[in-house]
């Protein structure tokens, strides 16, 4: 153990009152150590998620904690940006920097606005994690890149739209119990799996409960030494942390296949010593359904193409035999791009601690996290244990 997580704090996702990304940092960094019970002063590095991307015009995002926490001012800091996976490229940077030896203490913030800059701008804005030169003209933003990839599985699986809708109504079920969650409605697996008015096609085959919500937020975790865990209130450390990327472009690999996230899952059980059945719970990263769909596989907890009968047993419900996304995942709480690598992690600290209120696995010891940018291009694992 060479880093724990000491303290934490997040926004409740949605619609945000904080003009910008610079308010929603400040929320959250300030409490967070508050919470970890620790001084501005020790903090020996900053490292901020932000995407951004065009969402605003103000970059240099890592120097924008210090305005709301002047006692921060001489800090380094520095801004990472990495597609969807922005906040766990922070975190595991924090985490690097401390296993260098070159502080003992690390903030971690993860933000992103998005609301506030228009629907089709949007779309194009998180098109940048695609690979532009190929998948530029797809309609419909990455909802298109995932409608499409939706559509090969089918081809080559079987339609699964109904199980993409289960997956829908069970993180959406889950959301209700998250007081951070963007969207705290149980939607039910009627209206989840039948195209209406109020649940139309975005990219066919994926209807709107099928993608995540576009949202404002921002989540904050601080960091120490393992040699400071004896001082802290309480701590939770890492059995793996994984990072392995795929090729960008979808026409060079199987897009159905999430080759990246396989193997990253398959290197973290290897260094964590632990199979998924060791796990109590697993929030991951359902930018769409079709996503969590394929992931199932990519964890092992299916072959390819059979990941559907964990979606018809139940498998992956809250009372089944391995919960994914108690917290609701990315379709209830929300996915404000740079925020949710720090949010699951934080999800994962609620449930350790037995902090999780409704949420709450019962006696949830060991936690993985799965979060990715673009089409599973940058894929990072890590699994979590309580260390106090």
């Amino acid at each position: 153990m060479t880093s724990a997580i000491v303290g934490w704090a997040h926004t409740k996702f949605g619609k945000s009152e904080a003009p910008d990304v610079e308010a929603l940092i400040g929320e959250v960094a300030g409490a967070a150590l508050e919470h970890a019970q620790v001084d501005a002063a020790d903090v020996d590095g900053i490292f901020v998620g932000v995407m951004n991307n065009g969402f605003s015009k103000q970059g240099l995002e890592g120097a924008l904690v210090a305005l709301n926490q002047p006692e921060l001012s001489y800090t380094p800091s520095v801004h990472l940006e990495n597609a969807c996976a922005t906040g766990s490229a922070a975190l595991y940077a924090a985490m690097d920097f401390i296993a260098a030896g070159r502080g003992k203490v690390a903030l971690v913030v993860g933000a992103e606005k998005m609301t506030a800059t228009p629907l089709n701008e949007v779309g194009d804005i998180l098109l940048g994690a695609s690979y532009r030169k190929e998948e530029a003209h797809v309609s419909g933003g990455f909802a298109g890149i995932f409608g499409q990839i939706a559509q090969t599985y089918f081809q080559q699986h079987g339609d699964k739209s109904r199980e993409l809708g289960m997956i829908a109504a069970k993180n959406h079920a889950n959301g209700v119990g998250n007081p951070y969650a963007h969207l705290q409605k149980d939607l039910g697996v009627a209206f989840c799996t039948t195209v209406s008015d109020k649940n139309p096609y975005v990219a066919a085959p994926l209807r709107r409960t099928d993608c995540s919500l576009i949202s404002d937020g921002a989540a904050a975790i601080v960091l120490v030494h393992s040699d400071l865990v004896p001082e802290a209130a309480r701590a939770v450390t890492f059995k793996a942390r994984v990072q392995t990327n795929d090729i960008l472009p979808l026409s060079r690999r199987d897009p159905t296949a999430f080759e990246g996230a396989r193997r990253a899952w398959q290197k973290a059980r290897e260094v964590s010593g632990l199979e998924m059945e060791d796990l109590d719970l697993v929030e991951t990263h359902d930018c769409f359904t079709i996503a969590e769909l394929i992931e199932y596989e990519a964890m092992g907890l299916a072959e390819p193409g059979e990941g559907y009968r964990l979606v018809q047993e139940g498998y992956t419900q809250k009372d089944g035999k391995l919960p994914v996304n108690p917290s609701g995942g990315l379709k209830a709480k929300g996915h404000p791009v740079g925020a949710t690598g720090v949010s699951q992690h934080v999800m994962a600290c609620l449930q350790l601690m037995d902090e999780g209120g409704d949420m709450q696995i019962a006696g949830a010891e060991t936690v993985g996290v799965f979060n990715m940018g673009g089409a599973a291009v940058t894929n990072y694992v890590s699994i979590m244990e309580r260390a106090k």
